[in-house]
């Protein structure tokens, strides 16, 4: 087997002027080459990408928001899991740090004795894990030398109808905050009355979806930094299925939504600052 390789950046970051940033964990579609190659030719299609989340929140720089965007998919090392691998929710379906199937519950290598051996998913978590939430950590704390507080935004999405993970239609905002532990709960209430009053999608506070590792892992209210993960279906802005197109159309119905919140979380910000 290859050793792990990659000539790609972690992640690509810009730094705002805000108390906020807003993380893309799964945006990423790199996979190198020779790990390609090892992939089934539905995996190399990598369909289970946050797509199109940067131009979803496009008025992100106007917010004056930072933003840290991964580069390399889910399929090589999955940025919203802790780093060993423990699962986020015991009992039910999930996939790993270094992913071994897809949403479908199919295969991602065509051959079984290509899976990532334990030596190689190291690998991996040095080489893109640990420099993005390094990077991560380290803007949170600048925000909030600067600015006394530190709002963090998980941002993602997800095909609508995924049977391995849930039953029926998903909501199309879920809201998580780690069943409250990673956000002030005022706000979050607040941020649910602001989906809520979109009358063409349905929402949630901590439903299926509470949150994953970076919410759960960097929300520490106590410490000023409050993190919210939003977990969006992609039937809402995008084409589910290939070629996964962004609808213009479509997600302007819910882009506004999605900036009011944005803008309820900086207002909360500045309104705790000293």
């Amino acid at each position: 087997m290859t050793a792990f390789t990659t000539t790609e950046p972690a992640f690509c970051f810009r730094q705002g002027t805000r108390p906020l940033l807003i993380s893309m964990p799964h945006v990423g579609t790199h996979v190198p080459p020779a790990l390609a190659a090892r992939l089934t030719d539905e995996a190399r299609q990598v369909p289970d990408t946050d797509w199109h989340l940067e131009r979803l929140y496009d008025f992100a720089d106007e917010l004056g928001a930072s933003v840290l965007v991964a580069t390399h998919s889910r399929y090589v090392i999955d940025l919203n899991r802790p780093p060993d691998g423990a699962s986020l929710y015991p009992g039910q379906s999930v996939t790993g740090l270094c992913p071994v199937d897809t949403f479908d519950d199919t295969p991602l290598y065509a051959d079984p004795a290509d899976l990532p051996t334990e030596a190689e998913i190291a690998v991996r978590r040095e080489a893109i894990w640990v420099p993005y939430h390094a990077r991560l950590a380290e803007e949170l704390e600048r925000i909030r030398a600067a600015h006394g507080i530190a709002m963090l935004w998980d941002a993602h999405s997800i095909r609508s109808v995924l049977p391995r993970f849930f039953e029926g239609t998903l909501p199309d905002l879920n809201l998580g905050t780690a069943k409250g532990a990673a956000c002030d709960p005022q706000l979050a209430e607040q941020l649910l009355a602001i989906a809520r009053a979109d009358a063409g999608h349905t929402s949630v506070l901590n439903g299926r979806f509470t949150g994953g590792y970076i919410t759960r892992h960097h929300g520490q209210p106590a410490r000023g930094v409050h993190a919210v993960q939003l977990e969006m279906t992609q039937s809402s802005y995008m084409q589910e299925q290939l070629p996964f197109d962004y609808l213009p159309d479509v997600a302007a119905r819910v882009q506004p939504t999605v900036r009011r919140m944005l803008e309820a979380v900086l207002a909360f910000a500045d309104g705790q600052q000293p």
